[in-house]
């Protein structure tokens, strides 16, 4: 494409969608601006025609100029060849030489999409070579998403429901991860990948619940649930989908007795027993137990094999969603990721789902006994007196501030003190006191939490309480990302340190007066005192 072309003499680009297979959900817009277009250009599979045109055939002028744009490669070619990208990158900068050869004459280009021009659409890519060069219009067409829910004919995702659009070619572990971490769920890119896209599905926990829509809203449609389908009649242009769950008819099921919200029943523990008296009658259940379980700062070597044997059998796993985004998905796995703060709502959920029967994972990051999930479980049993029957079992972990330590040397080799700076469960007054205390006492200490973009001056301020009782040559070490392929371990004293080069991603330890640094920058505290 010559990049000198004047803009002035330029025709205009649209980009045009066409809806996702039925003529009548072309857009008003849409079907005026094919009548009077110039050209129009549409893309077409390898052996095939252009569905694209196919579908707007009626609204072609007989004047029209007509660009078939072939891709070179199918779909399936993505799977065996890391030469896919190259030859479809070639590919389009041939169908934008092609356009710019009209657009430079003025005339009026319009380019087909299936579905919407800028939702996995081909026009993308024309629209990046092309559109910086000549005036572009987008104009929206009905996706394959709203005519698959359609067809589906129930909702897809409601009240605060997440959405999550995924294509079939993840790999299946990583694809039964975002599955399992959303409420409610479209998968597209289906043909080949098929058999592993059911597999994900399938240790995702949602077999039942999904959905296959082929053609949507095409004349050979075809709707059925996912476990019916036969996966070698299986075309590109289909795709799943996985309604969310109605979360008012689950509340109206809670206050039945039902399973919490969230909670598949069919997927309950074999523990559960018919009633408390045996006889089948009744609604009893064996209680399950809530496990606290310790992940370690990062690296799956350090996750404990008790911790291990846990995560392989409990029937939920609930926590911080990076957190949760760390234990593996399996087949009866069901995992129940949020935000942060919430530590407290998070352990009623898992008090609520003992309670049904059902064996929970918390999990934290680190130790979970340590600034982590384990004292928040135990505070939310307290706030409901039926939560005392149900067994809580904490396992621990590695901590961040001793893998800190081992990083640098053995920074923590006597008494020491570990230390969150977030004054979001504590005043900021009482921090400072501690810091001092700990200053006094004369001992090593480890700063959890030192420095956030809410927080950003807190650090500094420790450091100034720090400076009134310690001199400032005291040993300061700076540990990030401990455990992971950036991690990185800075000595400084007290008088260098520079607070704005700590963020969460760094854990702050102070040395006591023993403690030394070696030649070769190893930082270590004797174990005894002089």
């Amino acid at each position: 494409m010559n990049d000198n072309e004047p803009r002035s003499a330029a025709g205009r680009l649209y980009g045009v969608g066409v809806g996702p297979g039925d003529p009548g959900l072309v857009t008003l817009r849409a079907a005026e601006l094919i009548r009077s277009a110039d050209v129009v250009a549409f893309h077409a599979g390898t052996g095939k025609q252009s569905m694209a045109r196919s579908i707007v055939a009626d609204l072609l002028s007989p004047e029209v100029i007509e660009e078939e744009l072939r891709y070179p490669v199918t779909a399936d070619f993505a799977e065996q060849s890391g030469d896919y990208y190259t030859a479809l990158g070639e590919f389009y900068d041939e169908c934008a030489d092609r356009l710019q050869g009209h657009l430079a004459r003025g005339r009026s280009v319009v380019v087909l999409a299936i579905g919407d021009p800028l939702f996995f659409g081909s026009f993308m890519y024309v629209h990046d070579r092309l559109s910086p060069h000549y005036p572009t219009e987008v104009v929206p067409g009905v996706t394959s998403v709203s005519a698959a829910t359609a067809a589906v004919a129930t909702g897809l995702c409601r009240h605060e429901d997440t959405l999550t659009i995924l294509p079939g070619t993840l790999p299946v572990p990583e694809l039964a991860r975002r599955l399992a971490d959303t409420d409610a769920a479209i998968i597209m890119k289906l043909g080949q990948t098929f058999p592993g896209v059911v597999e994900a599905v399938r240790q995702a926990g949602l077999l039942e619940r999904a959905v296959y829509v082929e053609r949507a809203s095409g004349r050979r449609q075809r709707v059925l649930p996912l476990a019916d389908v036969d996966a070698a009649a299986v075309p590109y242009m289909s795709l799943i989908v996985v309604p969310g769950q109605d979360l008012r008819a689950d509340a109206a099921g809670r206050a039945e007795g039902a399973a919490p919200a969230g909670v598949d029943e069919s997927r309950s523990p074999a523990s559960r027993s018919a009633t408390a008296g045996g006889d089948g009658s009744g609604d009893a259940v064996t209680l399950g137990t809530v496990h606290v379980v310790g992940l370690g700062p990062g690296p799956d070597a350090w996750l404990t094999p008790e911790a291990s044997e846990v995560l392989s059998r409990v029937d939920h796993v609930i926590g911080y969603a990076p957190y949760v985004a760390r234990v593996p998905q399996r087949e009866g796995l069901t995992r129940l990721p949020s935000g942060n703060t919430v530590e407290v709502d998070r352990g009623r959920q898992a008090l609520d789902l003992a309670l049904a029967g059902h064996e929970v994972a918390v999990v934290s990051g680190g130790d979970a006994g340590v600034f982590g999930m384990a004292a928040a479980v135990f505070e939310a049993a307290e706030t409901d007196a039926r939560y005392a029957v149900v067994p809580i079992h904490v396992v621990p972990g590695v901590t961040a501030a001793h893998a800190a330590s081992a990083l640098a040397g053995a920074v923590l080799g006597a008494d020491h003190a570990l230390i969150s700076l977030s004054d979001r469960l504590k005043p900021w007054s009482v921090v400072v006191e501690r810091l001092r205390a700990c200053a006094r006492a004369d001992l090593a200490m480890a700063f959890y939490n030192p420095r956030s973009a809410s927080r950003p001056d807190q650090l500094v301020q420790a450091r100034a309480a720090l400076l009134e009782v310690l001199p400032e040559d005291r040993v300061v070490v700076v540990a990030r990302h401990v455990g992971r392929e950036q991690e990185s371990s800075t000595v400084t004293t007290l008088g260098d340190f520079d607070p704005e080069t700590v963020d969460m991603g760094c854990l702050v330890m102070i040395g006591a007066a023993s403690t030394r640094v070696t030649d070769s920058g190893r930082v270590w505290t004797p174990r005894y005192v002089d």
